[in-house]
């Protein structure tokens, strides 16, 4: 069953996310996390993990939230595996 996703943003100060399946990576200048709905990319400044429940597919941060911007998946293969399909 997949999570439903949602985000709620309170002040530019504090990101509650749900449908959370993994944290790829974080900093204090930057949280990947792969949802439901893609991978997530959120940037700031001193950004900090203050609530992750895989299990429940929660997430929260807190710090200075600059953006949020889901990545594209990229193409597999190279140039030319595109061009002669």
């Amino acid at each position: 069953m997949e999570k439903q996703h949602n985000l709620i943003l309170n002040g530019r100060n504090r990101l509650m996310v749900s449908g959370v399946n993994d944290v790829a990576s974080f900093d204090e200048h930057g949280v990947t996390c792969e949802t439901s709905e893609g991978t997530l990319v959120i940037r700031g400044v001193g950004l900090k993990v203050d609530k992750l429940s895989i299990e429940g597919g929660e997430l929260t941060v807190e710090g200075k939230i600059d953006s949020m911007v889901y990545e594209e998946a990229r193409p597999q293969g190279g140039f030319f595996s595109r061009l002669f399909r």
